[in-house]
């Protein structure tokens, strides 16, 4: 309760007048002081970890009051440890660990060597020290854990003795990344990239606690914090009573993360509704799963993602950027809205939606959406990335929209969400994989005619009452004579080879 608290009360920070890190942190202790909710023992406990988190915030933005550590006597930023000492132990620790991978032992050694916070800290972690690991699932080309971590993650330093303190045996994420034989190394780019941004971050970022390898197999392993559910279930089993305030909080949530990986230089490249999750205990959405990870064999001109929320021109084999992201936050913000993942009950093939998405179809608006919140989804959706708006800009107009939202609920009925139904979408859009499209047509965006008529093919009556709707027909026609491609997929020893011809007669 503790840390929902100053979650809450960040969200309301307005930043014109509370600007920087030292500001904004006084208004929330004011505002922990304050409440009437928390008793005086909840007040401690959270004016305790605001202090962390600012220590973290101090170092890291390098500003702030110093002070001479009693032990090192060096200046540091930090009131409730010293960063230096907390350094200066993870280092005198080198020389009893190594993964015998020189990357990776460098890469972790180099975030120990910038660590912040006793608790964001990434090491390794030697695979016997994990108990009862039992398989959760299969998402794309990776397999998730989980097991119990019997020692436990550092939580705090101890100035008394000099070193940090583990919490104990504890349950976490084990993620399969690849391993040094794999022809692939995308792994290690997605390894590099979580932890990088995880240990400079507390919140938005699924906090990932180090690496790990199975000996029997040599896979490496993301090791993470364990979170309850991901963003489609959520919305799936709460749609129903969420209020737009709800929604618009999530979507800050979700857009202040994305803000964070952005700030880091990072593209995430996989955003969708599967790897946001949440934790019940915060009440706050988490970004997991940089989207590095694929086939260790794929074609050269093939994409890996999940197709409603892959940008127009990634699919059309231009390089991800940071607008490829904002793209894919459109999606979940009308998911967010709609309660069900775009595209969700669709009958068609990949190839089939594929042309649509192009062509610049998009999901219909849900009746009761914000004019503001419509708005926004909708240039973060337009097919010219470079229409769409930046991080920082989609950041403060929503955070803008949550601090002037009221507390509405959705009233139209039509959009109640079948839970038992919705527990199960379409399998080819419910996961990430592997697509190849080749000579595909520019992206555009579509007047509402052409989200009408667009994939309406059967010949016109001779007593068409409209003559436009007929030429406009015949226009969408000529331009779509479209996609004579073969993709091949190579699966180890496995090829599947499928050829693939659409075409539509021109007149």
């Amino acid at each position: 309760m503790c840390k929902k608290n100053i979650i809450s009360a960040f969200g309301i920070i307005d930043d014109k007048i509370y600007d920087g890190i030292h500001n904004r942190h006084e208004y929330v202790k004011q505002n922990i002081v304050s409440d009437t909710s928390l008793k005086k023992k909840e007040k401690t406990e959270a004016i305790k970890i605001l202090n962390e988190i600012y220590d973290s915030n101090k170092i890291n933005a390098n500003s702030g009051t110093k002070r001479i550590c009693e032990n090192c006597n060096q200046e540091c930023f930090a009131t409730i440890y010293c960063e230096f000492c907390v350094r200066n132990y993870l280092k005198t620790k080198f020389s009893s660990w190594t993964s015998n991978n020189y990357g990776i032992d460098i890469l972790i050694q180099k975030c120990q060597m910038e660590t912040l916070l006793p608790r964001n800290i990434i090491e390794w972690i030697p695979y016997h020290k994990f108990k009862n690991i039992r398989f959760l699932t299969k998402g794309g080309f990776s397999e998730i854990y989980e097991a119990d971590w019997i020692d436990g993650r550092y939580y705090k330093w101890d100035s008394k003795k000099q070193q940090l303190k583990r919490r104990g045996k504890h349950s976490v994420i084990l993620k399969k990344l690849g391993n040094v034989e794999s022809e692939n190394q995308s792994w290690f780019e997605e390894a590099k990239s979580h932890i990088t941004i995880s240990h400079k971050w507390a919140d938005g970022i699924v906090r990932c606690y180090g690496l790990t390898q199975n000996p029997s197999n040599g896979n490496y392993m993301l090791v993470m914090r364990k979170m309850n559910i991901d963003l489609r279930r959520y919305l799936q089993q709460n749609h129903n009573q969420l209020t737009w305030e709800k929604r618009i909080l999530i979507t800050f949530n979700i857009i202040d993360a994305l803000d964070r990986i952005h700030g880091e230089n990072a593209i995430h490249r996989d955003l969708h509704s599967g790897n946001i999750l949440y934790d019940h205990n915060y009440q706050y959405f988490y970004i997991s799963d940089f989207g590095f990870c694929g086939p260790a064999k794929r074609p050269s001109k093939s994409i890996y993602g999940n197709l409603p929320y892959i940008a127009p021109e990634v699919i059309n084999g231009k390089e991800y950027t940071f607008k490829s992201d904002i793209y894919s936050i459109a999606m979940l913000m009308w998911e967010i809205s709609s309660g069900r993942p775009p595209f969700m009950n669709y009958e068609y093939d990949d190839y089939d939606l594929t042309l649509k998405i192009i062509n610049g179809f998009r999901p219909k608006i849900v009746p009761g959406t914000p004019l503001e919140y419509k708005n926004l989804m909708e240039q973060c959706w337009d097919a010219d990335p470079l229409k769409r708006p930046d991080i920082i800009t989609l950041w403060i107009e929503i955070k803008k929209m949550y601090q002037n939202t009221s507390n509405l609920l959705v009233t139209n009925d039509n959009i109640k969400v079948n839970e038992t139904k919705s527990l199960k979408p379409r399998g080819i859009l419910n996961t990430s994989k592997l697509y190849l499209f080749e000579n595909l047509p520019e992206p555009r965006n579509a007047t509402k005619a052409f989200h009408s008529k667009l994939y309406d093919f059967e010949i016109p009556d001779d007593n068409a009452k409209n003559n436009e709707e007929m030429m406009l027909y015949q226009n969408i026609k000529r331009h779509h004579l479209i996609l004579i491609g073969t993709e091949i997929i190579n699966y180890g020893t496995f090829i599947v080879s499928k050829i693939i011809l659409i075409y539509l007669y021109a007149l």
